[in-house]
């Protein structure tokens, strides 16, 4: 509430100060202000427990709303390009002291809203997210700050729609990266904290395995990972009372995986798992 209090704001003094970098500069709080809701939104989905039909619940909605937010990004950032090239070609005079004293109290706003993430964002990565998010927020107000100054000291227009370029190819330049993760998440992509060639190691390397194939490792939602895999033993049993036990302890405690199921087959047997041979198949194309 108390972003979209200053979206508000901004817009208003934006138009009335014939502003570019002000109204970019709301685009974006906007967006993060729908990125909260949907973000959200996802959370009380995800809570919700599973179904006979949806066995993992609505964990996903979390994945689907990372999307959203950066396609929404994207959409803002492109419409607010493309007047700032309008101003370009026919810069209109801007109120310069106006755009520092918002965009000053944008620098509060976003410093606050991050203060109230302070806290979690020790325990839950997405919390840390928003809470960087909304820290260089408030770098980019104080950006609009300066350039308010020096409007109101050169009183030279086109600083105002050349700033709001700048920031609009910074938003994508993040926005990018968010797409990216989220479609890599999306398509069930190992999540970018995990090395899926330690964890075949970790695994590979525990007594009585003498291979690990079927490896899948996946988000279930943006804050729970799941893996599967199978692990070829001798004579297709654990190799000790508890094996599976501490092993999903031991991805729990060192990857990070929440959810692990691992299937256990004997080196040797007369129908041989058709995965291998169908995996080594499709890395190779």
């Amino acid at each position: 509430m108390l972003n979209l209090g200053f979206v508000v704001v901004e817009v208003a003094f934006g138009l009335f100060a014939h502003s570019m970098a002000l109204l970019a500069d709301a685009g974006h709080n906007l967006g993060d202000v729908l990125g909260l809701l949907i973000a959200g939104g996802a959370s009380l989905l995800a809570r919700r427990k599973p179904s006979q039909r949806r066995t993992y619940g609505f964990r996903r909605a979390t994945i689907l709303a990372a999307l959203a937010n950066g396609l929404l990004l994207v959409v803002a950032t492109g419409a607010i390009v493309w007047e700032s090239i309008g101003r370009l070609r026919n810069p209109g005079p801007v109120e310069g002291g106006l755009v520092a004293i918002v965009a000053a109290a944008g620098v509060l706003v976003n410093g606050a809203s991050a203060l109230f993430l302070m806290k979690g964002k020790k325990h839950d990565v997405n919390v840390h997210a928003a809470f960087i998010h909304l820290a260089a927020d408030a770098a980019v107000s104080a950006g609009v700050v300066v350039t308010g100054i020096l409007l109101s000291l050169t009183g030279y227009n086109l600083l105002d729609p050349v700033v709001s370029l700048v920031l609009s190819f910074i938003i994508l330049a993040s926005t990018w990266s968010l797409l990216r993760r989220s479609l890599d998440l999306a398509l069930d992509a190992v999540p970018e904290q995990i090395d899926p060639g330690q964890v075949r190691g970790y695994l590979g390397g525990l007594p009585g395995v003498r291979e690990v194939h079927d490896l899948h490792i996946w988000a279930m939602s943006s804050t729970e990972t799941a893996l599967t895999a199978h692990l070829v033993t001798a004579d297709g049993s654990p190799s000790s009372p508890g094996f599976l036990r501490d092993v999903c302890h031991e991805l729990h405690q060192r990857f990070h995986i929440e959810h692990a199921t691992l299937q256990v087959e004997p080196h040797e047997t007369g129908a041989p798992c058709p995965l291998p041979c169908r995996l080594a198949s499709d890395e190779a194309v």
